[in-house]
């Protein structure tokens, strides 16, 4: 803690503020180049179990032109879902709404089976939509699941880190097209989904708080990986 007289804070505080402002121009040119990646096509066809019952990934898109999943972490051996992925997941029930009135629908997929996800879900208390993947290689092949053979492998994260467990963290993002023709447009892992939690994002505005062992609480130790 270093504690100033307000002439000097504010002397410090501007200093800072150029550099934010260095950094929100520089994310406005991160998002610009994101917003204008290429597009892949969906080639397989992908059918999870949600609360209507068996559904494709176009059905997912609930009539909109665009889609994100948040992929959730949850065992099929487990009973309930990943804590931290928890953590996310209590941020999404007020965003859901402003993002389909724009035009975009948010999910959850996981590879439990629905009969588990169900229950731990109104436990948590959540509204969002929320779907298994249990009898299709979706997680596998948006690369948030990995075979034991691969865990201890640089596969995660385009091939910059090892997942270390049979699942990680991740969203995705797919357009539809006049069609129905299914893109995927952008994936991002690690502290690639930091941009999607919004406690993360409020509690970077505050001194960092301590626990007793000095690290912090889980909700500010963040990976250092990206």
């Amino acid at each position: 803690m270093n504690v100033v007289g307000h002439d000097e804070w504010i002397g410090a505080r501007k200093e800072l503020l150029a550099k934010e402002k260095e950094f929100t121009r520089a994310r406005d040119e991160v998002t610009k180049r994101r917003q204008a990646l290429p597009w892949e096509a969906v080639e397989k066809e992908y059918v999870f179990d949600g609360p209507g019952g068996k559904e494709t990934l176009a059905a997912l898109f609930d009539g909109r032109s665009q889609l994100i999943v948040y992929h959730f972490m949850f065992d099929p051996e487990d009973d309930v879902g990943c804590p931290v992925c928890s953590f996310w997941a209590d941020n999404f029930d007020p965003v859901v709404l402003h993002l389909e009135a724009r035009d975009v629908t948010m999910i959850a997929i996981s590879r439990a089976p629905f009969a588990k996800i169900a229950p731990y879900k109104e436990r948590m208390g959540w509204s969002f939509k929320w779907v298994s993947s249990f009898e299709n290689d979706f997680n596998y092949d948006y690369d948030v699941s990995f075979r034991p053979e691969q865990q201890d492998e640089t596969v995660f994260n385009y091939e910059t880190l090892a997942p270390r467990n049979p699942d990680r963290e991740g969203l995705s993002v797919f357009a539809q097209a006049d069609g129905g023709n299914v893109f995927h447009t952008y994936s991002a892992y690690a502290r690639g989904i930091d941009l999607v939690n919004t406690a993360y994002n409020y509690l970077d505005l505050v001194p960092k708080g301590r626990d007793e062992d000095g690290r912090g609480p889980f909700w500010v130790r963040r990976h250092d990986e990206y």
